[in-house]
């Protein structure tokens, strides 16, 4: 049995994932934190069930997704503002 693989970008870096991964275990393999809150400080997910809201990113254009919540799509576009 083979695996599935998906392709996305995760603010234009090419990343390639398991099929049923969700969008915030993709973004944590590149290491780069979810957004920055007001002070500047790297964010990332507490609860992993959609609850927290610290996950949120922009998901091909659309603002405020949470990321925990979402599998992973070919093509699929992610941003984060965690820079």
């Amino acid at each position: 049995m083979s695996r599935q693989w998906i392709h996305l970008t995760v603010n234009s870096r090419p990343l390639s994932v398991p099929a049923g991964t969700s969008v915030a275990a993709a973004i944590a393999r590149l290491d780069l934190g979810f957004r920055r809150s007001v002070r500047g400080q790297t964010r990332m997910p507490l609860c992993g069930m959609g609850v927290c809201f610290e996950c949120r990113v922009r998901i091909n254009g659309r603002p405020g997704q949470r990321a925990c919540m979402v599998p992973v799509t070919n093509d699929m576009c992610v941003e984060v503002d965690a820079r």
